[in-house]
């Protein structure tokens, strides 16, 4: 049950006739995992501790840089050395005690993304890696968890939505990440956040996007964005989006965990 405090905390959610006392109720029994407490990660967190999501897990096993504050707007310079779990921690607190954050200060990686994930609802990708989200994708796969990724350039990001353990209205399976992204790109391809650089304001809205997504699966509110992957282009501040489908092609086709294990030692 919501509290007084609660009750007035969250007035202009209740208000809401998509969202009202039982969306709020859904928020505070959440459990939610944010895989990094970075420049998507840090919206992510403020705003779904804003929103009174219940259990905030946050995966990170970083510290807190000068050159992060650009923007890693959940921390600042006096926990600069500090784990960005407990400095994510530190501000969530701040911002709303209702919220449990259980902080996970390590690498995600094969021998721990099983159980981490298992023991969530739904999982934010907030990382900047494919290794990462590869990983926590086909997790998530196998785990029978909603997925909402993210990923920004320099000037522009996407986002998605994935729930490939259901099917949709046409009776065929939701699509994978790997559906719309087969292959990882090979190494030095892609030049990282640290070569090319980003603009700190892009990663807020693209993290805020991922908030807004969160709060409605959790509460079963507006179109989800399953089979969409929706582009905002920041220089031109213009937003397309593209449909895509589930792929036979998709290598976890028939596969379970053991392949996938193998896989995973492949790759």
């Amino acid at each position: 049950m919501l509290s007084p405090a609660e009750l007035e905390r969250y007035a202009r959610h209740i208000v809401m006739k998509d969202i009202g006392g039982p969306g709020q109720q859904k928020l505070k029994n959440a459990r939610v995992l944010v895989i990094g407490a970075g420049g998507l990660g840090a919206p992510v967190l403020q705003y779904l501790a804003a929103a009174g999501v219940g259990t905030l897990g946050i995966v990170d096993d970083d510290t807190v840089s000068l050159s992060n504050l650009q923007r890693q707007v959940i921390h600042d310079t006096d926990h600069l050395g500090e784990p960005k779990v407990a400095s994510a921690a530190e501000s969530i607190a701040r911002l709303n005690p209702n919220v449990a954050v259980e902080p996970h200060p390590q690498r995600l990686a094969g021998h721990n993304v099983m159980a981490l994930v298992s023991s969530y609802d739904l999982v934010v990708d907030g990382s900047d890696n494919f290794d990462t989200r590869y990983l926590t994708s086909d997790a998530c796969y196998y785990a029978g968890k909603t997925l909402v990724t993210a990923a920004v350039g320099q000037f522009d990001g996407t986002i998605t939505t994935l729930k490939p353990f259901e099917t949709g209205a046409d009776g065929q399976p939701n699509p994978t990440y790997r559906c719309i992204f087969p292959e990882k790109p090979k190494a030095g391809l892609v030049p990282t956040c640290t070569e090319a650089g980003v603009l700190g304001a892009l990663t807020g809205i693209l993290g805020t996007m991922q908030a807004m997504e969160v709060i409605k699966e959790l509460t079963g509110t507006g179109d989800s964005l399953v089979g969409r992957l929706m582009l905002f282009d920041a220089k031109a501040f213009r937003m397309e989006t593209i449909r895509y489908r589930h792929s036979e092609n998709n290598p976890l086709n028939g596969s379970d965990r053991k392949t996938w294990s193998e896989m995973l030692e492949a790759s």
